[in-house]
């Protein structure tokens, strides 16, 4: 996947993992990287800005099979991003699918 694409939709990938179960940042790359690839070190940035933001809080939880693992949760005011992300992604998913089908095409030759 282009990087520029892939770089415009993590942060929605990223709360929308977080917003159904708490996570840690191995278990976010895990499952972005079921549709696209990623690697660790992208996913520790976001995590910073997301949490600068405020749209996430992140806690530690002690780990019995090695070192302490940072969990990160949403916050309401990124439940409130993620749902104008996913907006915002339904009405460019539309647009582009009608730009691909050429219905933008017809609808210019209508108003001529």
């Amino acid at each position: 996947m282009n990087s520029q694409m892939k770089r415009g939709t993590l942060e929605m990938c990223a709360l929308s993992i977080i917003s159904r179960a708490d996570c840690y940042g191995y278990e976010i790359v895990n499952r972005i990287s079921a549709c696209m690839e990623m690697t660790e070190g992208t996913i520790y940035p976001l995590m910073k800005r997301l949490r600068d933001a405020g749209f996430i809080d992140s806690y530690i939880v002690e780990s019995p099979e090695g070192p302490p693992r940072k969990y990160y949760k949403i916050t309401d005011k990124g439940k409130d991003e993620l749902e104008k992300l996913i907006n915002e992604w339904s009405e460019f998913e539309v647009s582009i699918d009608k730009l691909l089908k050429g219905e933008y095409e017809n609808d210019n030759e209508q108003q001529e």
